[in-house]
């Protein structure tokens, strides 16, 4: 049986070796110029690094260019495809078209992992973006385990799942879709909106409060809890799952270093010895929880449950 890949989003390079002892086996990275939604900015020069430490422990890098790319932006993508080539990444991940025509013509050998974080929910899907050229699916947060297990059964392409973080609810080009939430004098208000850090919607009927994260390319609206499932790998470790993502984003380094130290551990035991996985799960998700804020609580995600529009 197979071990799949631990695929971790760090804040910054110095944060790639710690990780990589941790158990990390591969990291996205990139900048916001070109990718959604990056736990840390990493620019050129960085990217040279993160790749030149991963490598040296037999690690991987893959880069984040899943934009969503306008007409200025279309004439910069060969460039900046052939430095991720010239650097040696082992893939780029992508949603627009526009980088797979690119890779096509500057750096045909290059990986493709198909990422649209909502679209790849069934396996025809998959496959035609496999037979386009990417070579692994990013899969929608909102599957539940069942619909995971029957795409990887079916699908000619390696399938990727997030295992532990939190997820994107809702993108908008616009920034600041707080001040809209204000003008409305709707139940959700906009709180420490002029603070680049810890700003959220709340939601007062449900005491939520849900995590805005903005970039260049606009605001992001995240969920209220974190996704866990360190004690529910069974089924897709049976399956064949190829990659386990735990999401860095908003998170500190310290965190992330235990939170891969955990599901390696996990991962381990739920390949080589399942008894003992069995055993102490439950352990591991309780230390996990220790370590939550006491405002994110973790849950399932939509593991075991119907989507819900």
């Amino acid at each position: 049986m197979k071990k799949p890949e631990l695929l971790v989003t760090p804040i910054c390079v110095e944060d790639i070796e710690p990780l990589i002892k941790a158990g990390a086996t591969a990291f996205i990275i990139g900048e916001q110029r070109y990718g959604l939604r990056l736990a840390g900015e990493f620019n050129r020069e960085k990217i040279v690094q993160a790749v030149e430490i991963a490598h040296a422990h037999d690690a991987k890098i893959y880069v984040a260019m899943n934009a969503i790319y306008h007409n200025e932006k279309v004439d910069e993508l060969a460039d900046y495809v052939t430095f991720l080539k010239d650097s040696h990444v082992d893939a780029i991940v992508f949603g627009d078209p526009a980088v797979l025509m690119t890779v096509r013509e500057v750096a045909p050998e290059m990986k493709l992992h198909w990422n649209t974080e909502t679209t790849a929910t069934n396996w025809y899907t998959c496959n035609y973006w496999g037979r386009k050229g990417a070579k692994r699916a990013v899969l929608a947060r909102e599957l539940n385990m069942d619909s995971i297990v029957e795409i990887k059964e079916n699908a000619e392409v390696e399938i990727e799942v997030q295992v532990h973080g939190m997820m994107c609810m809702f993108q908008s080009k616009r920034s600041l879709v707080g001040n809209y939430f204000e003008y409305q004098g709707n139940v959700m208000e906009i709180e420490n909106r002029k603070k680049e850090k810890d700003m959220f919607l709340f939601d007062k009927e449900r005491n939520n409060k849900y995590p805005i994260f903005e970039d260049e390319n606009g605001t992001h609206i995240m969920s209220p809890n974190d996704v866990c499932i360190i004690d529910e790998l069974e089924e897709m470790i049976d399956a064949g799952v190829d990659s386990f993502k735990i999401e860095g984003i908003l998170k500190s380094s310290e965190y992330l270093l235990e939170v891969t130290n955990m599901y390696r551990k996990a991962i381990d035991l739920c390949v080589e010895n399942r008894d003992e996985y069995e055993d102490i799960k439950d352990e591991l998700l309780a230390h996990l929880e220790e370590l939550q804020p006491i405002n994110r609580p973790l849950d399932t995600g939509f593991y075991f449950k119907e989507t819900v529009y």
